[in-house]
């Protein structure tokens, strides 16, 4: 397993960026792939904070795509680069992490959002691929969380963070499912380590929804121990179960509506029911962070939940969920749907 050799999580950490650099030893070329935004927001700033290495670039990208991918392994290798920072939001991170796969160069995980757990998961999701879910990549070799910064982005960006999290509920109990039903590893350890994360937004739900900026760094903590659970176990079964299944089938089906961590959100509702689980409790969580918890609140079809229901195990037909024991049928979808009040 590969794991993050140094995390700082802080008020106005960004400010120690250059020293956290040089403590893991990678003061010389460094490439900063980030989005437009954000450079201009603090850019000055980042540069100013490594005026001691060798050499900055940066790279923008406005989209998670194999395209910006290519581009930043080409960049690297010519530049004889020896470290990358993803600087951003989710597409800036999981377009840095797919490129330090593909070069072997380590990469820091710098977040300006809290939007889901590719702070420091091993896995990356791309644009435009024939598989909705995520690759492969590399984990960081460092994580450095800036509470201020993050708490100034978008509060849509922390409850879709938190609809993420409060995934994990699910997806252990898919994990511990497969164990049962088919014999697949199960690690106890990062079941615990990511339904913890979940458990946490759950009992804190109403201080995060109040925009106590403490609870933004319990977020992002969890956040960080759930990617960290993932490469532990060495796969995203302890963080992505049917629930996730349930999104990347709304990503096929509407393309562009919601939030990765919206849609995961309510999926865990669903997928609660199936499980036997207290959906009401989840159902209320995701409402006390100001997360969407039925398809009007997406901005979605009702329609297009029950087909998303009814695709969703065949996304990945090699991952065992609750969906692939269960088999429904579209009158059981509608009727399961409906009984959450998801539609």
């Amino acid at each position: 397993m590969e794991l993050p050799r140094k995390i700082l999580v802080g008020y106005g950490a960004i400010d120690n960026l250059g020293h956290f650099i040089k403590n893991l030893d990678l003061e010389q070329k460094i490439l900063i792939i980030s989005g437009v935004h954000v450079q201009e927001l603090i850019g000055e700033k980042i540069d100013e904070l490594l005026s001691s290495t060798e050499s900055c670039f940066w790279y923008l990208v406005d989209s998670a795509t194999i395209k910006h991918v290519k581009r930043v392994v080409d960049m690297a290798k010519n530049e004889h680069v020896c470290a990358m920072i993803g600087l951003g939001g989710g597409k800036s991170v999981d377009v840095t992490k797919l490129s330090a796969y593909h070069t072997g160069i380590p990469f820091i995980s710098v977040p300006t959002s809290a939007s889901h757990d590719g702070i420091s998961s091993p896995f990356a999701s791309m644009k435009g691929l024939n598989t909705p879910y995520s690759l492969v990549a590399k984990p960081p070799i460092g994580i450095l969380a800036d509470i201020t910064l993050i708490s100034n982005a978008p509060k849509r960006l922390l409850a879709s963070g938190c609809g993420d999290l409060i995934a994990k509920t699910t997806a252990v109990k898919d994990w511990e499912l497969a164990k049962d039903d088919i014999g697949e590893y199960f690690g106890k350890y990062a079941a615990n380590l990511a339904r913890l994360s979940a458990d946490l937004i759950i009992n804190e739900s109403k201080n995060i929804g109040e925009g106590e900026i403490d609870s933004v760094r319990d977020v992002v903590e969890a956040l960080i121990s759930a990617g960290v659970a993932a490469g532990i176990a060495g796969s995203s079964r302890p963080c992505s179960g049917s629930e996730h299944l349930f999104s990347h089938a709304l990503d096929i089906l509407a393309p562009g509506v919601g939030l990765h961590g919206e849609k995961c959100g309510i999926g865990t509702i669903i997928m609660a029911k199936l499980h036997d689980l207290r959906w009401e409790q989840i159902a209320t969580s995701l409402r006390n962070v100001h997360a969407p918890t039925n398809a009007y609140e997406l901005g979605i079809d009702p329609n297009i939940i029950v087909d998303a229901i009814l695709l969703a195990p065949s996304i990945r037909p090699e991952r065992y969920t609750i969906l692939h024991k269960l088999k429904l049928d579209r009158e059981s979808a509608i009727k399961l749907a409906t009984s959450v009040k998801v539609i």
